[in-house]
């Protein structure tokens, strides 16, 4: 009888050995799995929803520790019996997304954004971009610039034509001249070079946008609405010089508005831009 415990025992001490290895080699799938995504979500604009739900998960361990009864139940709802719904809800509802993309960029703040240069080149930068805009507007010649930072534009940046080039008024230019290949679509800027041009953008359905808006601006307002992107929008009609934030549009900069804009976009230094929101429909200076 004892021998029969003994091989009982020795069965059993084996098939706990094999489950401690199958554990282990679950948990390395589910790791490596969760790696990838994070590498192809990284760029992207989805990562920050990743971010996002990531923190639901953080926080519903912490109300869990802490004994905090009516957050735990909360947050223990949407993450255990709410995975389909949340998912479904970030597909086809933007303001959701919008939410969850915001607290994924809340853990980034303390961090460089992407257009932080220093000194000379600061400058520098800024007056090629005053230029190149300020030439297509007198032009009239119809212009969408796209600033990336903290959020990952690299899902818009494939759906245009490559470019990795250093960032000059030149360069700009030519881009956006009539007739070239590339000139009718959006060029996003990623720190210091054009990292494509001829991108397509997401267009904003706020009915509350003038009517005398083209594309140019509704999809300037659009892509400012999924993520923190600054965008600088020249109008092929008046010249006038927009620029979109946060999914709202500020019209007509005049010079030191715009030298400001960008000052606060690569300087990081002095006092910030002051943004008024306040919807302009008449040019100030009356052209």
């Amino acid at each position: 009888m004892s021998a029969f415990s003994d091989i009982l025992n020795t069965l059993g001490s084996g098939l706990m050995h094999y489950r401690v290895i199958w554990d282990t080699l679950d948990i390395l799938i589910i790791a490596y799995l969760l790696y990838r995504l994070i590498v192809w979500t990284r760029e992207t604009r989805a990562f920050e929803v990743l971010k996002g739900i990531g923190l639901l998960f953080v926080c519903s361990v912490i109300a869990q520790l802490l004994q905090l009864q009516t957050l735990n139940w909360l947050l223990d709802s949407i993450v255990r019996s709410g995975s389909v719904i949340i998912i479904l809800f970030i597909l086809f509802t933007p303001e959701i997304r919008r939410v969850l993309e915001s607290l994924g960029r809340s853990g980034k703040r303390l961090g460089k954004a992407l257009t932080d240069v220093g000194g000379i080149r600061a400058e520098e930068l800024v007056r090629e971009l005053r230029m190149a805009l300020q030439n297509m507007a007198r032009r009239h010649v119809g212009a969408l610039l796209v600033f990336e930072q903290r959020t990952g534009l690299e899902d818009l940046i494939a759906t245009g034509t490559r470019i990795d080039g250093l960032l000059s008024d030149a360069l700009l230019e030519n881009i956006f001249e009539p007739n070239t290949p590339l000139h009718d679509g959006a060029v996003i800027v990623r720190g210091e070079t054009i990292a494509a041009a001829g991108c397509f953008l997401p267009l904003s359905d706020d009915l509350e946008l003038s009517r005398e808006l083209g594309t140019r601006h509704r999809a300037a307002v659009g892509v400012s609405t999924v993520s923190d992107a600054l965008v600088f929008v020249v109008s092929e009609e008046t010249g006038a010089i927009s620029l979109a934030r946060d999914g709202k549009l500020i019209r007509y900069l005049d010079e030191q508005a715009l030298t400001d804009a960008l000052q606060s976009l690569f300087a990081r230094r002095g006092p910030a831009f002051s943004w008024s929101w306040k919807r302009r429909d008449k040019d100030p200076l009356g052209n």
